[in-house]
Parts: structure tokens; sequence; C-alpha cells
């Protein structure tokens, strides 16, 4: 790819190169100003393209009532970004938020918010063992894993987790579910921060995804 590009690149350079003009005073200074332009465009096709997250994809968003409460089960698909990862193995943690929110339609008034629920979860890089961890922030059960990759599928595919108690929602009523995931800059470090916020690389979350729940 970066050879085709390349070679195009030689090819117009040199087509505009046939066509200096040969006479006048100001020669030199034309074949210089084309040559510096010729020079930035090279740089341009030859240069890398910075690699940027994609963002996250929601693939799956349910919830489920059960003894315990309503569980929220959902699967999401991203992958870091080069500077994401390079964080990662100098040791700095990478925080991912989910919140939901289950809000109830009513004709004659503002819709009645029942449920706000966040879970924030904790990418992190031992660099003394070189292994990876993952754990719910506020918990103190940690997973190891040895690639980035097994880490990441945890975060991917993430437990069930009960967004609210029985009785949090009124039995037979539809509800709208708002479901939203990605990188949570409160967590980042000051100094990262101002780089980060004006760096398309370290912007990676969702779309807010709405779907209906009936509760049981």
């Amino acid at each position: 790819m970066r050879s085709s590009t390349v070679l195009s690149c030689y090819h117009f350079f040199s087509h505009r190169s046939t066509h200096l003009p040969s006479t006048g005073h100001d020669v030199t200074r034309r074949v210089l100003r084309l040559l510096i332009a010729q020079l930035l465009l090279i740089l341009a096709c030859v240069l890398p393209q910075a690699a940027h997250a994609e963002g996250v994809e929601i693939r799956r968003a349910a919830v489920e009532a059960g003894e315990q409460g309503y569980r929220l089960n959902a699967r999401y698909g991203f992958e870091l970004s080069n500077d994401m990862e390079d964080t990662l193995q100098h040791g700095v943690s990478l925080y991912f938020t989910t919140e939901v929110e289950f809000t109830r339609p009513r004709w004659y008034w503002f819709d009645e918010k029942a449920i706000v629920a966040r879970q924030t979860i904790v990418l992190g890089y031992n660099v003394l063992t070189r292994k990876y961890s993952v754990n719910i922030a506020g918990s103190l059960t940690q997973n190891y894993s040895s690639s980035l990759d097994e880490a990441l599928l945890s975060i991917r595919n993430p437990n069930r987790w009960v967004v609210a108690p029985r009785g949090a929602l009124k039995v037979g009523e539809n509800y709208n579910v708002k479901l939203s995931m990605g990188l949570d800059a409160n967590y980042i470090s000051k100094p990262l921060k101002i780089s980060a916020l004006n760096n398309s690389e370290w912007r990676l979350t969702s779309d807010k995804k709405i779907f209906q729940y009936r509760a049981e």
C-alpha cells in the first residue's frame, strides 16, 4: 500500500518536473519553490498515518430479571489505539465505565428516571510480572492475564451485573433503557489528560444505545 502510494507520488513529481520553465530571471526561485513543495508532498505520502481508536460498538444489550435483581447482559467490540497500549505498557491503568439508565415515559409529565447505574472496570499492567489485571473499581477481586487480548476479552464480555434490586421497577411497565460504555476520561491523570482531550487516539466511547424493556 505504502509502496504504491510512494510510486504514484514519484510519477506525479516526475511529470511536474518535466514542465519546469527553462528561461527567465526567476527560474531559480521557481525551482526552489517547486522542490520544497515536492519534498512536503513526499513526506505526506511516505509517513505512516496515526492509528485511531475506532470507538466502542455495543453488540448486545439486554436486561434480565432474577432473584437478586435486574442484571445487564451486554457485549462490546473495540480496540485500543497505539497510544493507549503504550501508556498501559508503562504501568498506567485504563478505566472503562458503563452507564445504564432506565426511564419510564409519562404522557402528563417528564419521564420518570427510575434507575441510573454505573460500573467502572480497571485494566492494568504490572511491569515487573508482565501480567495484565482486570477488576471492577472498588473491588478487591482481580483477574490476571498473560496477554492483552485475553484481558480485553473480559472487558468486551463482562459478567452480568445487577443494576438494580427487585422492586426498583414497576412490573408490567415499559421502560426506555439507555446504555453507553467507553474509556473514562475522569480517571486519566492530569498531565496525560491535557494531551488526551485533544487527541483522537484517546476518544474511545460508544454511541448511546436505547432499547425498551418490560419489567418482570
